[in-house]
């Protein structure tokens, strides 16, 4: 048994590692052969930082454990709200009225509807991802112009991360870029693997469904980078933007991810998920509305409350 769990721990560890060597290496590799520093990062690193929930989910879709695929996006983006925001917001108040996350949020939510009513078709299949694919070039191709239109207005605050992306190293030799590349594409579909194999055989041992192990356990694990990465900015003071970052990962989660996995393999949707686990979803983001349009401030009381959601959903899942 315990074995079981250390290849689930040794699979999420390598799936990390090796997302993050992918996102360092595309990242320089298309600077080197010159593609924009702001187009890659509004696309390279999105799709690069959510590399190891789509191996997640296309080795799932593949092993004939769909639950794991579907339920590791619902229980990140449901986790990404609730926990990777409310343990921040335990230790400073966010105010997150300083970056207009609007328009994101509003399109995060299209998003989220746009996935639950796909999901009552029963099956994700080429079609689902026909649309969500679609759906998501129309939100890059928009983005992009946005960006494009703000470097004309000269507005350098809205670019300033964008024009630096994650992993950037103008020096970094070919070598050491093709070192990143073949150690993130060949790390990730093995620890993706192990993860899966792992959890499939943790839910055969505790007799519960592959879908609870993906709501619990794998969304957890793959939401744990950015639960870090909030804390850290949280206890630097920095942790403002930390709410545009979960809605772009969790847009991102829902459209590209299933929208991929979804050619490789038709997933067939629990009834479970129809009754309970996407409203939770959705709900779990509606909470953020105080917070996106009226320029409320995520404080500690607020912390604390979705904090203390999240504990009771995992509990309601594995009851």
């Amino acid at each position: 048994m315990t074995m079981v769990f250390v290849y689930a721990a040794l699979g999420l560890v390598i799936l990390l590692l090796a997302g993050d060597a992918l996102v360092k290496g595309a990242v320089n590799l298309s600077l080197r052969v010159g593609i924009p520093a702001l187009i890659v990062s509004l696309t390279i690193v999105a799709f690069g930082t959510s590399a190891p929930e789509l191996l997640i989910s296309i080795q799932a879709a593949m092993a004939g454990v769909p639950g794991i695929a579907l339920g590791n996006v619902v229980g990140s983006n449901t986790a990404n709200v609730l926990l990777v925001l409310g343990i921040p917001a335990l230790i400073t108040v966010m105010h997150t009225s300083t970056h207009d996350t609007r328009k994101s949020y509003a399109i995060m939510l299209a998003g989220s509807v746009l996935f639950i009513a796909l999901a009552f078709r029963g099956t994700f299949d080429w079609i689902a991802g026909v649309v969500l694919l679609g759906s998501l070039a129309l939100i890059l191709f928009d983005s992009v112009r946005d960006a494009l239109r703000h470097r004309r207005e000269g507005r350098a605050e809205v670019l300033e991360e964008l024009e630096e992306p994650e992993g950037a190293d103008p020096d970094m030799p070919w070598w050491k870029i093709a070192f990143f590349l073949v150690l993130g594409l060949a790390g990730l579909p093995l620890g993706a693997d192990l993860l899966v194999d792992s959890s499939t055989e943790i839910a055969k041992m505790f007799g519960v469904p592959d879908t609870v192990i993906g709501l619990t356990l794998v969304a957890l694990g793959t939401s744990l980078p950015e639960l870090a990465t909030t804390v850290m900015a949280a206890l630097r003071k920095q942790a403002d933007v930390a709410l545009g970052n979960v809605i772009g990962s969790n847009m991102f989660n829902l459209l590209a991810i299933i929208g991929i996995a979804a050619f490789i393999k038709p997933m067939p949707v629990d009834p479970e998920f129809l009754r309970f686990d996407l409203w939770v979803m959705l709900g779990a983001s509606l909470l953020l509305m105080p917070f996106v349009f009226w320029g409320r401030d995520l404080g500690r009381v607020w912390g604390v409350i979705l904090s203390l959601l999240y504990v009771a959903y995992v509990g309601a899942v594995l009851i």
